[in-house]
């Protein structure tokens, strides 16, 4: 089989046992703080685990994206050195929630894999949870039970707490799980030794292929497991391993999945994949890595140099370096494999093709940043052996030209942290030029104690640190009221502290709830909650995981009461018309720049919005114009909003309302309307009634992001009317200034003329003073052996003047040192100058 019948085949055979088929959520989570990106299949129903929503379906099955290149999950490392690690890999899963359990998912796992897949009896393994007594964890006896009618008992492994009990973090669900595991060596080889032995101990050929997961328990903060309230599957089958199972190849990228783009590649670096070492393990990482980086930013993660975006960028330059160093890949060319990877992949997740051309242009403009960087890292090695004495090997003997030869770890984390380099292109350059003997033998210690302590400042950064729920109410729906009032009687459900950056506070989950939580670029209300006499103030509001999560800084003294919340109105108000604003906004643009403007990201908030969106070019003044011509007609048609709740997902697309790339979408939706020829968007924040409330609209900025991104900054209502009178008060302020002139532009001019010319002639006056100060040092300048030396304190407007004077000096004297130093603009400055001959025959060093 081909990895695409492979795949549908997986799908088909579930959707046959009657599991609802789901498309993969976006590789970037949003609105969990547990988790930067999608590293496994169960991300997305992590609520339905958590009992915080009510699963739709009883049986899902579906193929996940995922990445696994921060956190507890890190094997960024390893790729590309072994052959069945990765950063994004597909993940093909199948769950129940509260159905069926253990005795279906290892029938079915059976089934599929040796009747539909005809993967062989004899080369497959399982392992069933062994117990740990130090949790008071038993021996999975269901399992082992379940699968000794299956299978020999000689193939059943007890396994250890750290193979066989799954985890989803520090807290939250977990349970035992059992492990189906094949054999992919040669006969001889397991005739030699059996696979039972090799299993779980990193063999290449001896590899996990499935994971079924029995979640039956919750971790507290405490370490305390307690029942979940219901059973559920969680399976998960890597799609790459499965490939090289079926397709009896003996790695991932031997599989039709990367052969082609392997191909490719090896085309572009005249290279043959599988006769060099160091050339193979480079054309893996770059297959591999264009991957995560394709798919991640069409989902809407854009490259930057911080949280989710430096992880990208990180993998992005480990692949352009790899190819700079082994394949003399010197010009940009990931950005070449999108379409390869857009032809692959675009069948089963189509926000790839759609982007295809998008995602290609950031990648080739991150490259191309990148390859300057990699020029400004070597350059910066150049001066270090330059500062040390030394020269490329084959000039002169480093030996004896070394002043200070030992490269400290200090350094080397330097050009990782600046620069981009990791250790070991630190290590290959130095070797290359022939000097790795001068490195500290400690270097490599220093290296891990800077990174280490770099870690931790991050860590402390955002460390959060969260008690355990208190549960005061069991089983009750939340419900979101806010889009009809921003006043409504509630009950606290849940409770817990919270210490973040040594400041405590508490988040509270109600019953009811007409605080909206930060979401789609919405900043999340504020407002009080009244119980009794208290007023408790909501200071910010937060969804997670679906909750509705309101921060206070203190708890109401019973917290059994009904209470009042109570949303700040003004706030909520300014921040519906910047809301609402962007999507007028996005419309104008499309209008003005075309159907290819796509959102790219967007803040919103009471004083200001902000818009991203897909555009490669700056734009013009005329352009920004029209934008906000056609955004004020709109606010002046006073348009009605039409808000559809509920509306099926392909109902709303047919009514032509734009889903952004990056959001997982329910299976009902959200739709604003303002005007059906207008702007039709799926939509989850809330909205002015019409758009005449807006008042105004005005753009204050418009600038780049990253490559094809630009953001608009932009103000609404009374923040607009205020940014008007500020300008409209400095321009009365600057005609005042110039007594009222009848033509403002004309008089500015003429003062920017009168001032460059006045300029000119300031320059001219200090050049001729320089020339005097050169011709009065040369007059009482010391000759100290035949050396002319020259120490002054000069009184110069700038130090550019310091620095002509020196080398007008060097223009007329032979043998020379010099130091002069000056006050500028209260800043002291020093020149220190000494000429060839000084350096070269008696080691004199400025």
């Amino acid at each position: 089989m081909d990895s695409k019948t492979i795949r549908s085949t997986f799908i088909k055979f579930f959707e046959e046992k009657n599991h609802t088929i789901v498309p993969s959520a976006p590789l970037i989570i949003k609105n969990d703080p547990t988790l930067m990106f999608t590293n496994s299949g169960m991300n997305q129903f992590k609520d339905f685990f958590l009992g915080n929503k009510v699963a739709p379906y009883k049986r899902v099955a579906d193929t996940q994206k995922c990445l696994r290149v921060s956190g507890k999950h890190n094997d960024l490392e390893e790729v590309g050195i072994d052959t069945y690690h990765h950063t994004m890999f597909e993940m093909l899963g199948n769950w129940s929630f509260g159905n069926y359990f253990k005795k279906e998912a290892i029938s079915w796992a059976w089934e599929l894999l040796t009747e539909v897949y005809k993967l062989p009896k004899d080369r497959l393994y399982v392992s069933v949870f062994g117990g740990d007594s130090s949790e008071n964890l038993a021996f999975d006896q269901e399992a082992y039970d379940l699968w000794k009618e299956i299978i020999s008992e000689d193939r059943i492994i007890h396994g250890s707490k750290k193979d066989n009990f799954w985890e989803m973090g520090d807290t939250g669900p977990c349970g035992p799980c059992s492990e189906i595991h094949v054999d992919l060596r040669t006969q001889e080889e397991v005739d030699r030794v059996p696979g039972k032995d090799l299993v779980n101990n990193d063999h290449p050929h001896v590899i996990e292929i499935w994971n079924l997961v029995f979640m039956q328990f919750n971790r507290l903060v405490s370490g305390k497991l307690e029942n979940l309230p219901a059973q559920h599957v969680d399976t998960g089958m890597g799609f790459e391993r499965l490939c090289m199972a079926i397709q009896d190849v003996k790695s991932n990228y031997d599989t039709d999945i990367f052969q082609p783009m392997i191909q490719y590649v090896a085309s572009l670096a005249g290279a043959r994949y599988g006769e060099n070492n160091e050339t193979d393990i480079a054309i893996r990482v770059i297959v591999d890595h264009i991957r995560a980086i394709g798919f991640t930013i069409a989902d809407g993660q854009l490259p930057s140099n911080n949280k989710a975006g430096y992880v990208i960028r990180r993998i992005l330059r480990r692949a352009v370096r790899y190819g700079y160093t082994y394949l003399n890949l010197k010009e940009p060319f990931l950005y070449k494999l999108l379409p390869l990877l857009a032809r692959q992949f675009g069948d089963v997740f189509p926000e790839i093709k759609q982007q295809q051309e998008f995602v290609a242009r950031v990648v080739h403009e991150e490259e191309n940043s990148f390859l300057r960087t990699l020029d400004q890292g070597l350059k910066r090695i150049e001066n270090m052996l330059q500062d040390a004495g030394l020269v490329a090997e084959g000039e002169n003997s480093n030996e004896s030209k070394a002043r200070n030869p030992l490269f400290k770890g200090s350094q080397v984390f330097d050009l990782f942290d600046t620069y981009g380099f990791p250790k070991d292109l630190t290590l290959l350059i130095f070797k290359e030029k022939g000097v790795l003997q001068f490195l500290d033998p400690d270097w490599e210690k220093e290296f891990n104690e800077k990174l280490d302590a770099q870690k931790k400042r991050s860590r402390q950064d955002s460390n959060i640190a969260t008690g355990d729920w208190v549960i005061l109410r069991e089983d009750e729906d939340l419900d979101f009221v806010g889009y009809e009032t921003l006043e409504a009687q509630a009950n606290i459900i849940k409770y817990r502290e919270v210490e973040e950056k040594n400041k405590r506070h508490y988040q509270v989950i109600l019953n009811t709830t007409p605080f909206f939580g930060e979401s789609g670029g919405q900043v999340g209300d504020k407002g009080f909650l009244l119980v009794g006499e208290e007023k408790i103030p909501v200071i910010n509001t937060k969804k997670e995981n679906d909750m509705i999560v309101h921060l206070t800084t203190m708890l109401p003294s019973d917290v059994d009461m009904t209470l009042t919340g109570v949303v700040d109105k003004q706030k909520r108000q300014l921040t519906e018309s910047n809301h609402s604003a962007t999507h007028l906004l996005h419309a104008a643009l499309r209008q003005v720049l075309g159907t290819h403007v796509q959102q790219k990201g967007s803040l919103v908030s009471e004083s200001v919005l902000r818009f991203d969106f897909s555009h490669f070019a700056k734009m013009t003044a005329e352009e920004i114009r029209r934008v906000e011509h056609i955004v004020n007609q709109k606010i002046r048609e006073n348009i009605l909003l039409d808000e559809q709740q509920n509306v099926p997902l392909q109902e709303a697309k047919a009514l032509g309302a734009m889903a952004l790339f990056g959001e997982k979408y329910g299976e009902f939706v959200r739709v604003i309307t303002f005007d059906q020829n207008y702007s039709v968007e799926l939509c989850g924040g809330t909205h002015v009634k019409s758009t005449g409330i807006i008042g105004f609209f005005k753009i204050i900025s418009e600038s780049s992001v990253a490559a094809g991104v630009r953001r608009i900054e932009a103000v609404t209502a009374d923040v607009a009317e205020h940014y008007v009178y500020q300008n409209l008060d400095a321009l009365d302020n600057l005609k005042e200034l110039l007594k009222q002139p009848a033509d403002l532009k004309s008089a500015v001019e003429t003062l920017v003329d009168e001032r460059n010319k006045l300029q000119k002639e300031v320059e001219q006056l200090h050049l001729k003073a320089a020339g005097e100060m050169k011709n009065q040092l040369l007059a009482s300048a010391d000759d100290m052996n035949g050396v002319t030396v020259i120490i002054s304190r000069l009184a110069v407007p700038s130090a550019d003047i310091l620095k002509k004077i020196c080398f007008d000096i060097r223009q007329q004297t032979a043998s020379f040192f010099l130091v002069l130093a000056a006050e500028v603009d209260s800043k002291p400055q020093i020149a220190v100058m000494a000429s060839d001959d000084l350096v070269q025959n008696k080691g004199i060093d400025a």
